[in-house]
């Protein structure tokens, strides 16, 4: 009797310690997973930033036509608050410490956002 106490109680910890590191390797893929998903969502981002300072560059370069509509307006800032604006300023700033944009350049584009 003691023998099957034993043997049960031995059975019971090799479930449990297989169970925890199952567990263990499930939240480490887990959180590999999130951290690849942030890292293409931010790749995405600054290629989309990049995509629309090229934009901006060609069009500063680019002469201009007297006959062209006028682009645009921006949109309108949030009502609820500057959150987006500091978002925005942000990436420009990484954007001017990335080497991508001029002092020129990132003051323009500051200039735009504030308004």
């Amino acid at each position: 009797m003691a023998r099957t106490a034993v043997v049960a109680g031995t059975a019971s910890a090799t479930v449990g310690a297989v169970n925890r590191r199952q567990a263990g390797k499930q939240q480490a893929a887990y959180e590999q997973q999130q951290a690849n998903q942030a890292a293409m969502e931010s790749q995405a981002q600054l290629a989309q930033m990049q995509a629309e300072m090229e934009a901006l560059k060609a069009q500063q370069a680019a002469p201009q036509a007297p006959a062209a509509a006028p682009p645009p307006p921006p949109p309108a800032p949030p009502a609820a608050g500057g959150s987006d604006v500091i978002g925005e300023l942000k990436k420009l700033a990484e954007m001017k410490q990335a080497g991508l944009l001029t002092d020129d350049e990132f003051a323009t584009a500051k200039a735009k956002l504030l308004g």
